[in-house]
C-alpha cells in the first residue's frame, strides 16, 4: 500500500457502524500529517506468513513493525485500553532489560526522568509565550490611542516611567503623544477628538482583519477559545493539526491582534490552547509520548494546567482547572507533573515580568479590610446575577453560533469580524471604561481606593481630619463617582450584548475576561451602592453593630471581585478551581467564603435554567464525540436496544478466523465503512475470537502484497497460531494474528445501558461487542452510545456528527 496517499471512496459514507466521525465529501488520508504524525506501532504489529505451497513453516517477512499499524485516522477515537496496555508492556520490557547492563539501566533512568524534563520544557515555553503575548498586547492596545516618541516600542505606562511629571499627571507625560497631537499638533478640541476617534477605529479594524485573515489563510484551527476541542481531544478524540506548530504560531500572533483590537474577548482561554500546542509539539522529542496517544494526553492535561497558571498567575488554580474542567483521565502522577509544569510556567512568566509590577497578572489586588457576615446577602445576590447572566449568555451565544453554522452568515467570517469590530470600536471609544483594555478595566474595578488614586471611581468627598494612615473611612460619593457609575452601567449593557456576538468568531477569543468584566462592573456598582447606603444610614439596624460613622466598612473592590467570580462561574460552571484562581489573584485567604458563596449560588441558579456550561454546549453544538462524565444516565434500556444490527437490519459484518481469502476481506473493507470487524470461528457458530481494526487490515494486506511473494487474492487469511492444512498448490497463507485484539470488551445483551455507558466513560472504549450465551450478537460503538443518550434526552441523535 502506498501510504503517501491511500484513499478509498468507501471512507466517505456518512452512515457507519463506527465511532469514526466522517465529513461528507472528505477523504481520509493515511499520509503522515505534518503537525501530528501518526504513531508507530510499538508492540508487535508485524505480519507473518506461511511458506510457499502451503507448508506449515511460518515466515516473518518483516523484522520491523509495520508503520501505521496500531495507529488512528483523523477524526477517530483512540483505544485507551490498548494504549495503556502497550505502555505497560513497554515499561515492563525496559525494567527487565535494566538488570542486564549499565547502558540499559541508564536508559531506564532516562525513561523515568523524561516526563519531568518534558514538563520543564512545557513550563518554560508556555511561560515565555505568555510573557511575549502580554507585552505585545499591552503595547498594541496603547498604539490605538497614541505613540511614544522616546521609542515606538514602549507602551503608554513604560513610556512615562522616566518622565518628570507629577504623580497626578503621570499619564500625560510629554514623551507620549496622542494621534491628534502627532498629526495636527494639539490634543484639545472637537477636531482632535474626532481624529483620535477615527484612528482608534482604524487601528481596531486593522488588527482584527489581520487576525481573521491569518487564521483563515494559515490555521483555521487557531480560532475560538480552544477549550471545547481540548476537552474532546483529552477524552480520546483525534483532530490532527489542532495542536500543531502552525496552529501554535498563528494562534500566538492572532491572539495579540484580537486582544489589541478591543473586541470583547480575552486571552486566558486561548492561552490554554497555546500551552497544549507546546505540550503536543514537545512530545515529539520523547519516544514514550510520541508513540502513545494515552501518554500524550497525560502531558496535554499538565499543559492545560500550565496555560491557566500563566493566564491568571494561579499555579494551583491551573492544576485544579485541568482536573475539574478539562481532563478526562487524570491519574495521581499527572497531578504531580501538572503542578510542576504550572510552577515552572508561573516562575518563567514572573522572571519576564511583563507588567513591570512583579505580578503575574495585570489585575492583582490586595484587600486589607475584613468582610462582615451581613455582606453575604449582597454577595449571594451577585451569585444570583452571575447565574442568570451565565444561563442567558450560553443560550444566546449558542443560538447565534447555530445561526452562523446553518445560514449564509458562516460563509463570510471576515465580514462578520469587520462588522463586529466596527460596532465595538464605535461604541467603545466615547466611554473611557470600554475604551481601555478589559484587563485594565478589571484592574480598576478591583482596586481599593487609596489616598493617591486619581480614578473617577475614587473621587469621593474627602474629610482628611478622619483619615488614619492609609485607611480611608467610608465617604460620600463625589461627582466623579456618580459619572463613573453611569459610564459603568452603559459599559455593562454593552459588554453583556456584544460578547454574545464576539465569542465564536473566526479569531482567537477567550471568555474568561469578558465574563469577569461583566461581573466586576455589576459588583462595583452594587459595592458603591452598599457603601453609600452604609455612609448615609449608618444608624440603621443592619449597620449599627459593625459600621459606625467614620469607619472603613465596605470595600467596593471586593464586591467587584465576587461579582467577577460569580459571572465566570455562571458561564463555565467551575467551582473549586474558580475560587482558588480568584483568591490566588487577590493574595488573600480571608475572602474564600464570599467567593465560595457566590460561586455556588451562580452554579445552582445557572444549573436550574440549563445544565450545560459554555464549553459543554459548544462541544454538543459541534457534534464532538464527548461522553460527559458528570451526567448520570438514568434510563432503563438494555444493550440489545442500542446495539447494531437492529431488527430488520442486515446481519453484522464479521471475518472468520481461517476460511476467508484476501479478496473476501478486501471486498468487505471496500463495501463497508466500519472502523473494525469482529473475528469469529465461523459464520455458523458465531463464537467470538477477537476484533481487528480496518486500518490495520488495510496496511497489513497492502504491505504483504508488496513485500511477500506468493500473496495473491486467493491467499487465505489466518488469525490463529496454527492454520488448517491446505493443498500443496495453494498460495501462501497470510497470518495476521499479531494485529488481532484477542481480548475485546464484551457485554451480554441483557446488560443495562446504565452500566454500558459507565464502562464507556471510565475505560474510554471505542466499541463494545454484545454476546448471548457466548455467541456474537452485535456491536455498540461510542457514537451509538452518544446517539442513544441524545435520543433519551429528546434531542436529534444525528447531531452527534463532527462538524
Amino acid at each position: 500500500m502506498d501510504q503517501k496517499g491511500y484513499r478509498r471512496g468507501s471512507f466517505q459514507s456518512a452512515t457507519s457502524d463506527e465511532d469514526m466521525l466522517e465529513i461528507a465529501g472528505a477523504s481520509m488520508d493515511f499520509s503522515m500529517a505534518d503537525d501530528d504524525p501518526p504513531l508507530d506501532r510499538e508492540m508487535g504489529g508485524f505480519s507473518s506468513y506461511n511458506g510457499m505451497n502451503g507448508t506449515s513453516t511460518m515466515m516473518d517477512f518483516l523484522e520491523e513493525p509495520l508503520p501505521g499499524v496500531g495507529t488512528y485516522e483523523d477524526f477517530n477515537t483512540i483505544d485507551w485500553v490498548r494504549e495503556k496496555s502497550r505502555d505497560r508492556d513497554r515499561h515492563r520490557e525496559i525494567t527487565n532489560r535494566s538488570k542486564e547492563s549499565t547502558w540499559a539501566l541508564l536508559h531506564s533512568v532516562s525513561d523515568a526522568f523524561s516526563g519531568w524534563l518534558l514538563m520543564l520544557l512545557i513550563g518554560l515555553l508556555a511561560g515565555s509565550l505568555a510573557g511575549l503575548i502580554d507585552i505585545s498586547a499591552h503595547w498594541m492596545t496603547d498604539l490605538k490611542e497614541g505613540v511614544c516618541l522616546a521609542g515606538f516600542w514602549f507602551n503608554h505606562e513604560h513610556c512615562c516611567w522616566k518622565s518628570n511629571t507629577t504623580f497626578t499627571d503621570r499619564d500625560k507625560c510629554p514623551e507620549w503623544k496622542s494621534w491628534s497631537q502627532l498629526i495636527i499638533g494639539h490634543g484639545e478640541g472637537a477636531f482632535a477628538y474626532i481624529l483620535n476617534y477615527f484612528m482608534y477605529v482604524i487601528w481596531a479594524l486593522m488588527f482584527s482583519l489581520l487576525a481573521v485573515l491569518l487564521v483563515k489563510g494559515f490555521a483555521p484551527y487557531a480560532c475560538g477559545s480552544g477549550i471545547p476541542e481540548i476537552k474532546t481531544i483529552l477524552s480520546g478524540f483525534i483532530i490532527r493539526g489542532y495542536l500543531g506548530k502552525w496552529t501554535l504560531v498563528i494562534k500566538t500572533i492572532t491572539l495579540v491582534l484580537a486582544v489589541s483590537s478591543g473586541l470583547s474577548l480575552g486571552k486566558e482561554g486561548p492561552l490554554v490552547h497555546v500551552a497544549c500546542c507546546c505540550g503536543n509539539i514537545l512530545c515529539h522529542l520523547f519516544t514514550k509520548y510520541r508513540k502513545n496517544e494515552a501518554k500524550r494526553r497525560e502531558v496535554l492535561s499538565a499543559a492545560a494546567a500550565a496555560g491557566v497558571s500563566v493566564a491568571f498567575g494561579a499555579p494551583i488554580g491551573g492544576v485544579l482547572f485541568s482536573l475539574e474542567e478539562v481532563s478526562y483521565y487524570f491519574p495521581l502522577k499527572t497531578l504531580w507533573r501538572s503542578f510542576f509544569a504550572a510552577l515552572v510556567a508561573a516562575f518563567t512568566l514572573r522572571s519576564i515580568n511583563p507588567f513591570g509590577n512583579s505580578r503575574l497578572v495585570l489585575f492583582y489586588v490586595e484587600f486589607h479590610m475584613p468582610w462582615h457576615l451581613l455582606e453575604l446577602v449582597p454577595f449571594i445576590l451577585l451569585g444570583i446575577f452571575g447565574g442568570l447572566w451565565g444561563a442567558f449568555f450560553i443560550r444566546s451565544n449558542i443560538a447565534w453560533c447555530r445561526r452562523r453554522k446553518t445560514t449564509r452568515l458562516g460563509k463570510y467570517p471576515v465580514l462578520e469580524v469587520f462588522v463586529v469590530t466596527a460596532i465595538t470600536a464605535i461604541l467603545a471609544f466615547p466611554n473611557e471604561y470600554t475604551r481601555m483594555s478589559t484587563s485594565e478595566l478589571i484592574s480598576e474595578l478591583f482596586n481599593d481606593c487609596g489616598i493617591l488614586d486619581s480614578s473617577k471611581l475614587c473621587e469621593y468627598v474627602n474629610d482628611f481630619n478622619s483619615t488614619k494612615g492609609d485607611d480611608l473611612p467610608d465617604r460620600a460619593a463625589g461627582p466623579g463617582v456618580y459619572t463613573a457609575m453611569w459610564q459603568l452601567a452603559l459599559a455593562l449593557i454593552m459588554k453583556v450584548f456584544i460578547t454574545i456576538f464576539t465569542f465564536g468568531m473566526k479569531v482567537p477569543s477567550g471568555l474568561f475576561i469578558p465574563s469577569m468584566a461583566v461581573g466586576a462592573i455589576a459588583g462595583r456598582l452594587l459595592g458603591v451602592a452598599v457603601e453609600q447606603l452604609a455612609f448615609y444610614h449608618h444608624d440603621w439596624a443592619i449597620f449599627s453593630g459593625w459600621c459606625s460613622q467614620g469607619a472603613d466598612c465596605i470595600t467596593p473592590g471586593l464586591y467587584a471581585m465576587v461579582g467577577a467570580a460569580a459571572c465566570l462561574g455562571g458561564v463555565t460552571r467551575m467551582t473549586v478551581s474558580l475560587v482558588v484562581i480568584m483568591f490566588e489573584l487577590t493574595g488573600g485567604l480571608e475572602y474564600i467564603v464570599p467567593l465560595m458563596a457566590a460561586a455556588m449560588t451562580s452554579k445552582w441558579v445557572a444549573d436550574a435554567i440549563g445544565r450545560e456550561g459554555i464549553y459543554d454546549a459548544h462541544i454538543r453544538l459541534n457534534g464532538y464525540p464527548f461522553l460527559e462524565a458528570k451526567e448520570e444516565f438514568s434510563h432503563k434500556t438494555r444493550a440489545m436496544d442500542v446495539m447494531r444490527p437492529r431488527k430488520n437490519d442486515p446481519p453484522l459484518t464479521v471475518i472468520t478466523q481461517d476460511t476467508m481469502t484476501v479478496e473476501d476481506v478486501e471486498t468487505i473493507v471496500t463495501s463497508t465503512t466500519y472502523s473494525g470487524y469482529p473475528v469469529v470461528v465461523s459464520r455458523a457458530s458465531q463464537r467470538l475470537v477477537g476484533f481487528v481494526l480496518r486500518r490495520d487490515l488495510i496496511i497489513s494486506i497492502e504491505n504483504a502484497r508488496k513485500k511477500q511473494d506468493g500473496i495473491v487474492s486467493t491467499s487465505v487469511i489466518c488469525f490463529t497460531d496454527y492454520c488448517p492444512p491446505l493443498p500443496p498448490s495453494s498460495p501462501s497463507v497470510l497470518k495476521l494474528r499479531s494485529i488481532l485484539d484477542l481480548s475485546p470488551f464484551t457485554v451480554t445483551d441483557e446488560t443495562p445501558m446504565e452500566i454500558v455507558v459507565d464502562i464507556f466513560r471510565k475505560l474510554g472504549l471505542r466499541q463494545c461487542l454484545v454476546t448471548h450465551n457466548g455467541k456474537l450478537l452485535g456491536i455498540i460503538t461510542k457514537k451509538d452510545v452518544l446517539k442513544h443518550i441524545a435520543q433519551m434526552a429528546n434531542q436529534d441523535p444525528d447531531s452527534i456528527l463532527f462538524n
